[in-house]
């Protein structure tokens, strides 16, 4: 059963992101019947740390609180992966997974949980900002750049700054249930559960073809998604057989036309949702998915939400259903 909560910092720590963790597990709730944890902020590096807003930041506890913690939290702080950790730290973080307790990164903080190992062959997240380079950084990590959070068991990482409390809530779930989540996340005022994952939060790219050769094409599938698209119609524009145009699209887009067309559609009909007043339906048909059922449907696969509850995140409840 969790108890005992720490949460290890460093020079540099993001406020937000501590914040968090001594939200969750570090305010007395006991009047509400809700577990209290014996929680305490520990020094990577000095009782006197500067924080990453500028202001400087004081605790009585070291490395040694973390010997006895069933969770160990790390926030984010800056220079990611450009510092050496302190040994001690790394250390700290393995005797911890070894001898059953649980570690949590919140953003970047997943950076120290990799240069102590404990990403190897392990599921993780972090903010979609950083997933390339967690990726170089850890080769052994599977990094998972859509999510919100991963549970691994021993071994809990969470996405950028507001999905660390998804990840503390759902580690309070999983050992106590939903009804202390919910007291807890109604007492911070936020939802309990988001959908979703991150992916719906990474803006919208722009991937202008390597070479000229599908660069016209992918302009008109952009500008005609209303409308049927086959590989045969698109190869005919392009002047290409269908099997040298498929192959030259996957060579320059890095996927297929098929799937490059629906991620398109999902664009826009997440802009058109976040932008204007229409319904879903309007929208599922400006966007070439006919109707509010394909476009949930691809909302579902790709984001893990639906039009609706995406709608509700970014334009507030005032808008058309």
């Amino acid at each position: 059963m969790l108890k005992n909560v720490a949460a290890v910092v460093m020079n540099g720590v993001n406020p937000f992101e501590l914040g968090v963790i001594c939200e969750v597990f570090g305010i007395d709730r006991s009047d509400e019947g809700l577990p209290v944890y014996d929680f305490a902020v520990a020094s990577a590096e000095g009782p006197v740390l500067q924080t990453h807003a500028g202001f400087t930041l004081r605790t009585e506890h070291g490395l040694e609180r973390l010997e006895e913690a069933d969770l160990i939290a790390v926030p984010a702080a800056e220079s990611r992966g450009s510092r050496d950790y302190p040994p001690a730290l790394l250390d700290a973080l393995r005797r911890a997974v070894d001898r059953g307790a649980r570690v949590l990164s919140v953003c970047s903080g997943v950076f120290v949980l990799g240069s102590a190992g404990l990403l190897d062959d392990r599921r993780c997240a972090v903010h979609w900002r950083h997933a390339d380079e967690l990726a170089r950084s850890f080769p052994l990590a599977d990094v998972q750049p859509d999510v919100l959070y991963v549970d691994e068991g021993s071994v809990v990482t969470s996405a950028g700054t507001a999905a660390g409390i998804d990840a503390c809530l759902h580690i309070i779930r999983a050992e106590h249930g939903p009804q202390v989540a919910n007291k807890i996340a109604r007492r911070m005022v936020v939802p309990p559960h988001r959908d979703g994952g991150q992916a719906q939060f990474v803006e919208r790219p722009v991937s202008p073809a390597r070479v000229d050769s599908v660069a016209d094409v992918l302009a008109w599938m952009e500008h005609h998604l209303d409308e049927e698209q086959t590989v045969e119609q698109l190869a005919s524009r392009a002047l290409m057989s269908p099997r040298t145009f498929a192959r030259r699209f996957q060579q320059e887009t890095g996927t297929t036309p098929y799937r490059w067309l629906l991620r398109q559609r999902v664009l826009m009909a997440q802009e058109l949702l976040e932008t204007s007043d229409e319904t879903v339906d309007a929208v599922a048909g400006r966007v070439g998915f006919g109707t509010a059922a394909g476009l949930r449907h691809h909302f579902l696969r790709t984001l893990g939400t639906t039009p609706n509850a995406y709608r509700r995140t970014f334009r507030g409840p005032l808008s058309a259903a």
